[in-house]
């Protein structure tokens, strides 16, 4: 996956709470939704009809299988983590807010993840630490929003004297 990024131009491997600017815009993808692994993430974890039984699923709401919203927010997480999420400085996520399904997805749909750093607040109490608040966008081929949320990320600081790659 090629990101496209403005204002991320840190390596995630090298990425510090610093280089996380409110305003900055990265597009990560694309990853295509196959229908084994629909089935397979939906007969281990969320075994509905919709979700884990082709034949069914044809003859239910959807008119067909869809991905189980827990399959695509598993999928955009690992994209995050190999593409967004510092691989030196992320903490722990004190959770997400506002998760919402907004389309399904179905086998061949090919998905893009719109990642927007919202706040990034320095820590008072924890002067080595700071607050990442990302606005986060799934989207199919189609351009439509299948999948939205807002995420909060603890992320260290960039050691003192430790200049950013390609400075000096």
């Amino acid at each position: 996956m090629k990101p496209h990024a403005h204002g991320l131009e840190v390596p995630v491997a090298h990425r510090y709470f610093e280089d996380y600017r409110p305003g900055s815009v990265c597009i990560y993808g694309p990853v295509t939704m196959r229908e084994e692994d629909i089935v397979e993430f939906a007969v281990r974890y969320d075994p509905q009809p919709i979700h884990a039984d082709p034949r069914a699923a044809a003859a239910g709401p959807f008119g067909g299988l869809i991905a189980s919203g827990w399959h695509t927010i598993a999928v955009v997480m690992r994209v995050l983590v190999e593409n967004y999420l510092s691989h030196v400085a992320a903490l722990v996520s004190p959770g997400v807010d506002e998760l919402r399904w907004l389309a399904p997805v179905r086998p061949g749909d090919v998905l893009h993840v719109r990642v927007t750093v919202l706040e990034a607040t320095p820590s008072r109490s924890k002067p080595d630490r700071g607050l990442i608040r990302t606005a986060i966008e799934t989207r199919n081929q189609r351009d439509e929003v299948v999948m939205s949320f807002r995420a909060m990320n603890l992320m260290r600081r960039r050691p003192s004297g430790m200049a950013p790659p390609g400075d000096g």
